[in-house]
């Protein structure tokens, strides 16, 4: 049972509050305000939010599974996090008050990113290295997918638990020879470091037979059944959001920078730009818009994730992701065009 979350009370009382207009709606992200947070950044600026009745606070994160307790507390009643870490969690609290409702990463940016001068050219070059993964990190979570998939005989790989912030360094220093990650996050902060890039190796799971989702927007049911138009509003200011940053990443950027003036503008453009191109803008998101899943897919991702995790249930689909708030197909394909 899920009673056990301290903050239910939050949720029941999130779902009993009539909404008026310009409601205050907290957002949970996985992750700091970089290149890829720039699309809700650029709903708020630019009036999508607004449009939609509501006044949107948004909340960096601290990894992929972060955002969903908190929207299943009922603390926040919008996140942003990794959907096989839902299902997970689901399964693991079953009654939960959390589902998926709209999908973006359509390509999980799950990685390994290594170093050609360390021996990693491609995935054949795993057996034998060192590899350096944060144990809560969504790519180490599911590299054994990819190395069952893969036939890679993980005993000759050396791993080496390391924490997020010198995770990259350990590799420029060579003290690792590749390490999990996702692609736009590795890969640029190896190059910041004063890596060639074309010493960088990216080794991109879905490009190597893991079928599984990456991040999804995700929604507190009891919210989502009380205010179900709030959530199709805030499903197509978001559409719109990443229609903006599609269209213009250093506009993106620059909404980052705004909340991160730490951060580096033209960094952060490139980082975005990565996320568009290998993990948003998929052949299907383009063929039918940003925010479905495929049924067929999920059951074959859902298949994969019983390689590395024993559910205590009878996995359900419809548990973890639900169509039912997602605005017109013609509002999810401007992010698509």
């Amino acid at each position: 049972m899920f009673t056990r979350l301290l903050t239910t009370f939050a949720a029941g009382a999130i779902a009993a509050t009539p909404l008026a207009a310009e409601t205050d709606i907290a957002f949970a992200l996985d992750w700091r305000f970089e290149g890829p947070s720039a699309p809700y950044f650029l709903a708020i600026d630019n009036g999508h939010f607004a449009a939609e009745d509501m006044a949107v606070e948004i909340t960096a994160g601290q990894g992929s599974l972060d955002a969903i307790p908190k929207v299943a507390s009922g603390a926040f009643p919008f996140g942003f996090a990794d959907i096989n870490s839902l299902v997970r969690f689901l399964d693991q609290n079953p009654g939960a008050p959390v589902t998926a409702v709209m999908m973006v990463y359509d390509s999980p940016p799950f990685s390994i990113v290594g170093r050609v001068s360390l021996g990693i050219s491609g995935i054949d070059d795993l057996e034998g290295s060192t590899l350096g993964a944060p144990p809560p990190d969504g790519a180490w979570a599911q590299f054994p997918i990819l190395a069952e998939v893969n036939d890679i005989d993980v005993s000759t790989i050396t791993v080496e638990p390391v924490g997020f912030p010198t995770r990259e360094p350990m590799l420029a220093e060579g003290n690792v020879d590749a390490v999990t990650g996702f692609n736009f996050s590795s890969y640029l902060s190896l190059a910041r470091l004063g890596i060639p890039e074309d010493d960088i190796t990216t080794i991109l799971f879905a490009d190597h037979g893991v079928e599984l989702y990456g991040n999804a927007i995700i929604v507190n049911t009891d919210f989502a059944a009380e205010n179900p138009e709030m959530v199709t509003g805030f499903l197509t200011a978001v559409a719109h959001g990443w229609a903006d940053a599609i269209a213009d990443p250093a506009a993106g950027a620059a909404a980052v920078i705004a909340r991160n003036p730490a951060g580096d503008a033209e960094l952060e453009a490139r980082r975005l730009e990565l996320a568009i191109d290998a993990n948003v803008l998929t052949d299907h998101v383009r063929g039918n818009g940003m925010g479905q899943v495929d049924a067929d897919r999920m059951d074959r991702a859902i298949e994969q994730l019983r390689m590395t995790y024993d559910f205590q249930s009878e996995p359900d689909a419809a548990l973890y992701f639900t169509d039912a708030y997602l605005p017109d197909a013609e509002i999810r394909m401007i992010a698509a065009e």
